[in-house]
């Protein structure tokens, strides 16, 4: 079991410190916001989501997810892509795009159309939601994400079509990526970056249409995960450059995301199996940010409430991105929903 500290003793100081009236920023040096490398739909979409599952109890959260929201859909092109970076003048500096920013855009959205007590804000992304919907990425974890926001939008509304419709793409690509065979059970040949998203979304578009084979194929490829992102009695997460047959553990540096993605993944079994095994999984997840890592040493600034960059051979990398504390709340979360007053 893990041990959390009470509430209020990190709450919203760091993503504040992160956040202003147009996103929160990207990056970090320690605890203060590098301002030069402005901001990324990417992020501000992890924002919405780890906002709108709190803001029903916290005016500050509410105010976060709608700030994560403008930009989110500021960033939506007509045809549903989406531009990731915005320099800190507040001009869009690339191309929009399906890349994984489409996919976390529409999972936010979605998010917050089932868990944010706004009216306004969830009638405005579940508007974005259907203008992104329009659209497809060739990316396996982007269409995951947009699996992952289509499957909140059912919860509301099941006869959507552009969720419906984005949910049965799924299913086929899905059956584009079959697992692999013998020892090596993953549907790619190499494990790279929140891979615990895979097996999630399968799990969420199979409770979504009833399709059982889908639910019990993502169980057991999060177990299969599970087993190769652990080392004795904690989680050896892949590293930057990726996990492969036979590579040797622990692997580093190692990022947050990779804990946060086991623990929502870990959390949506939870809730489709009623498996306690999951449970178990989560407190894995967090005890990884308390110091039960492959280096032993915690991953969290309780005084700055920020998540740390990276965890290293040596150490930790001390720099507090908005990733990496985003990552560390929304594990968090899954233990205490009171996290972020």
């Amino acid at each position: 079991m893990t041990v959390l500290e009470p509430r209020h003793r990190m709450g919203l100081r760091h993503l504040s410190r992160m956040t202003d009236d147009r996103g929160i920023l990207e990056h970090a040096e320690f605890e203060h916001p590098r301002f030069e490398h402005g901001y990324c739909t990417d992020d501000n979409a992890r924002l919405l989501v780890v906002a709108a599952r709190d803001n029903a109890e916290n005016p500050d959260s509410a105010l976060l997810a709608r700030i994560a929201a403008r930009f989110l859909i500021d960033s939506q092109r007509r045809d549903g892509s989406v531009h990731n970076r915005m320099s800190f003048e507040r001009m869009w500096i690339d191309a929009p795009s399906t890349d994984d920013c489409w996919g976390r855009a529409l999972w936010g959205f979605g998010t917050a159309v089932t868990r944010s007590s706004d009216a306004e804000l969830r009638t405005s992304c579940y508007d974005a939601f259907g203008i992104g919907a329009l659209t497809r990425s060739d990316s396996l974890r982007s269409m995951c994400f947009a699996m992952l926001g289509a499957a909140e939008i059912i919860k509301m509304d099941s006869s959507h079509e552009g969720a419906q419709a984005l949910l049965a793409d799924g299913v086929a690509m899905f059956a584009f990526h079959p697992n692999g065979h013998g020892d090596w059970l993953w549907p790619e040949h190499r494990l790279t970056y929140a891979n615990a998203l895979i097996p999630e979304a399968m799990l969420a578009v199979g409770e979504s249409l009833n399709h059982g084979g889908l639910v019990a194929r993502g169980t057991r490829l999060l177990h299969w995960l599970i087993r190769e992102e652990s080392l004795g009695d904690h989680l050896s997460v892949t590293p930057v450059g990726g996990r492969g047959p036979g590579d040797i553990k622990p692997g580093f540096d190692q990022q947050p995301i990779e804990v946060a993605a086991i623990a929502d993944a870990a959390a949506r079994a939870s809730a489709v199996t009623g498996d306690d095994y999951w449970e178990e999984v989560i407190d894995l997840a967090v005890n990884w940010f308390l110091g039960n890592n492959d280096v032993g040493l915690v991953m969290m600034d309780t005084e700055t409430g920020g998540g740390y960059d990276g965890l290293r051979p040596t150490g930790v990398n001390l720099n507090q991105g908005a990733e990496s504390t985003l990552a560390m709340i929304s594990t968090m979360q899954h233990r205490s929903s009171m996290w972020l007053v």
